[in-house]
């Protein structure tokens, strides 16, 4: 892994219930009560039962997950909210986009729609924080990079590399549908693309949360239909319907 970037991997005591790529845990990092409350995970992959968490540290909860050892236990509450959707119709190819850790969950997308031959575009600040690499070659995909620095992959946004593909090869609104994750401006950046070619667009959205259950509205997003939480109606919206 890069720089201060970490899989966990959790082996869970009781049964639960089959996850979705996109869907998330609480985990509660420590058992004293300085971090109180648990933080949220996108579920990275699920392999011979145990549970892979991708993560960065970036303070101090997952300063504290970095420095757990094999055989130490934790709390975690999941699957939660609403995963990406992989009931499309036949004949539509998936296109993913990951920014960033956005890869989190999309590695299992990928897995899923395998046999559709998806299309993976995956944008990075620079070539050590391209993550995933051996995963997504390992189920055939090689996803197609750029870097803001441009140290792998084309220089540049992560949104013109699909620009350019769409242009390219789309004669109908009904030959593509598309699955992103990552940080919002690059969010907003696909739901614009997504409405000039007409395609169907899936986001799943990264949010602060304090419950996870949909209690606390502490992760509101304003959406055509009023405001939805993104922890319990998502974290995975339509595009359309989200109020950029």
């Amino acid at each position: 892994m890069a720089k201060d970037h970490f899989l966990l991997t959790a082996r869970p005591l009781d049964t639960i219930l089959s996850p979705n790529p996109g869907q998330f845990f609480m985990l509660s990092v420590d058992s004293r009560l300085d971090p109180l409350l648990k933080r949220p995970f996108s579920l990275h992959r699920i392999i011979s039962g145990d549970l892979q968490f991708l993560y960065r540290v970036v303070g101090k909860a997952t300063t504290i997950l970095k420095a757990k050892k094999t055989g130490d236990t934790m709390e975690l509450i999941g699957p939660l909210g609403n995963g990406f959707p992989l009931d499309e119709k036949e004949g539509v190819r998936p296109v993913l986009v990951a920014g960033g850790m956005g890869i989190a969950p999309l590695v299992a997308l990928a897995e899923k729609f395998a046999k559709r031959q998806p299309v993976f575009f995956y944008g990075a600040r620079r070539a050590e924080e391209v993550l995933c690499l051996d995963e997504l070659n390992s189920i055939g995909i090689a996803p197609l990079i750029s870097t803001d620095d441009g140290t792998s992959g084309h220089r540049g946004v992560v949104t013109d590399l699909l620009e350019e593909f769409l242009s390219n090869h789309t004669t109908s609104s009904d030959d593509y549908s598309l699955y992103a994750c990552g940080p919002k401006p690059m969010l907003t950046a696909l739901s614009g693309i997504a409405t000039k070619y007409k395609i169907t667009a899936h986001m799943a959205l990264e949010e602060s949360m304090a419950c996870g259950v949909g209690a606390c509205l502490g992760c509101v997003i304003k959406t055509v239909d009023g405001y939805k939480r993104v922890c319990k109606e998502g974290p995975v919206f339509y595009s359309e319907d989200i109020m950029w």
